[in-house]
Parts: structure tokens; C-alpha cells; sequence
């Protein structure tokens, strides 16, 4: 039976200067070579992920991927030619109902359009400081129109995200999921600051591990033969689910007690967790 090696971007596979190194290049091409399938689970939109490896100088031939998990498994391509198998959305109604409870916990968010146009975005910031969120704001300024200008929200959408500053207790995110018990409601550290907490809302079957599930039964993989690597919360069902799971030493600690080391993102750590799950000699 043949094996597949998933590996979260930001934080695990990019180092802290948003590289990857040669090596972990290296070591994704000899997996592909032994006949293992290789993928990437990231949290960025499509147009964020294509971004990144251009201002690393790589085309999209130059990584060695079979497909690629987006928007936190919103979305699944086949690469390297960029062929969409997979999507999810959120209709209007639904996003109205998230939006609402926002609004109750007094959130700034940005509404993302459906794939394959999750780079364009309605906003609303109320909270009066959010250094995190115009960070965001000023990446893709192009593609922000702010809610309520005129502008409606979209008939379907990627997801609802909500960045939020300063200290936000376990307590009050389990609320919040109890409040969007039909939705999939998913935690991040911000890949910017490092620090602020983005919420993600998503449909009810979107995450990581459920788009890995998906494609290891597509392609007649078994959980078992499945290898993950990640750093942070929106990892945890990947590195759960899968066969074996790797965590990068960047990860938060309350995540470190429950998946083997992988050592660091600076030094090769997705190359240690693929030798030591075995898949390479």
C-alpha cells in the first residue's frame, strides 16, 4: 500500500524568514521518488500560497507536491497544475448567521469569497485597535471592500475569519463554538504577529484532517500509512488523525505533550519527521 506525507506551510515547512530549505526540498522530491505522496495542508488561500513560492523565486514546477490542502481544507488541488478537486462553501444565510455572532463578541473580521476567488473580501473593525488585522488589511489591499459601503455579502463564501488582539480564554472559544455548533470553527496563531488569535469559520466538513481524509480515500491510501507534520492549533486534527504525527519545537505548549518532536522549522524539521516516520532509507 502506498504512504502519503502531509506537511503544514507556515511554521513547519517555511522557516521564520519564510524559506523553504534546500534540504526539505530534497527530502519532498525523494519521497515523490519512492513513491510516496507528498502535500502540503496549509491555511492560506490559493492566491496567498502561489504568492509566497513567488516571492521565493519558485515556479510552481519547482516544489515537489502532488496536491495541494488550502484554506484549511477548503479547498484541494491536484499541482502542480493548479487543477481544483475539491470545494467548499458557505452560503449567504449562513455567513449572515456567523456574522451576527461576530458582531455579538464584538470581533473584526473579514468575509472571504468563495474559491476560487477567497483573495477577495468584505471587512468590518469596530474594536478601535487591531494591529494584526490592518497587517492583514495592508497585504491585500486590493481585494478589501468594507461591509456595509454598499457592499453585500456574497452569495457563497470560503469562510468567515475573525482576528483578535490580546488574550482570548479557551473558555470563551468554547463558547463560541457552542454558538456555531453547525459550522467547523478553527483556532490560529497569527502567521504575522505570532501572537494575536485568528478564528476561523468554515463549512461544518472543512479541516485539515477531513480534506486529508478525503484524498487518502481517494487515492486508496490507509490512515495508518499516513504521515503529518505541523506547529500549530489548526494542526492538532491533522496530527491526530494521521498514522503518525510531528510537531515542530514553535508549536504552543499545550500541543506539545500529545505528538512526537520534529525538531525546528529553521533546521530541516519536516526532513527529520519524514526519515524518522520511516518513508525514507
Amino acid at each position: 500500500m502506498s504512504a502519503m506525507f502531509i506537511t503544514d506551510f507556515d511554521g513547519t515547512l517555511l522557516t521564520d524568514h519564510r524559506r523553504i530549505r534546500g534540504r526539505d526540498l530534497d527530502t519532498l522530491a525523494r519521497l515523490r521518488a519512492v513513491g510516496v505522496v507528498t502535500v502540503i495542508a496549509t491555511g492560506r488561500s490559493f492566491y496567498s500560497f502561489r504568492r509566497a513560492l513567488e516571492h521565493m523565486g519558485l515556479a510552481p514546477e519547482d516544489l515537489p507536491l502532488d496536491y495541494l490542502i488550502f484554506s484549511t481544507g477548503a479547498g484541494i488541488m491536484a499541482w502542480p497544475e493548479s487543477k481544483l478537486i475539491r470545494s467548499y462553501s458557505i452560503p449567504k444565510d449562513e455567513v449572515v448567521e456567523i456574522s451576527a455572532c461576530f458582531d455579538r463578541y464584538g470581533f473584526d473580521y473579514m468575509i472571504h469569497k468563495a474559491i476560487p476567488d477567497t483573495s477577495y473580501f468584505l471587512f468590518k473593525f469596530t474594536s478601535g485597535s487591531n494591529p494584526d488585522f490592518f497587517h492583514r488589511m495592508s497585504m491585500y489591499s486590493n481585494f478589501g471592500m468594507p461591509l456595509g459601503d454598499g457592499a453585500m455579502i456574497y452569495d457563497q463564501c470560503t469562510e468567515v475569519l475573525a482576528i483578535v488582539p490580546g488574550e482570548f480564554r479557551q473558555c470563551q472559544l468554547e463558547a463560541l463554538r457552542r454558538e456555531l455548533s453547525g459550522f467547523s470553527v478553527i483556532q490560529a496563531t497569527s502567521p504575522l504577529d505570532h501572537k494575536s488569535l485568528w478564528i476561523e469559520v468554515f463549512p461544518s466538513a472543512v479541516s485539515k484532517s477531513g480534506a486529508s481524509q478525503w484524498l487518502a480515500r481517494h487515492l486508496g491510501v490507509g490512515r495508518k500509512m499516513v504521515t503529518a507534520v505541523g506547529n500549530d492549533y489548526n494542526d492538532e486534527d491533522l496530527l491526530g488523525w494521521a498514522g503518525q504525527g510531528f510537531l515542530m519545537d514553535n508549536s504552543p505548549k499545550s500541543l506539545k505533550y500529545k505528538f512526537l518532536s520534529s525538531g525546528s522549522n529553521n533546521e530541516c524539521g519536516v526532513s527529520w519527521a519524514a526519515e524518522s516516520a520511516g518513508l525514507l532509507q
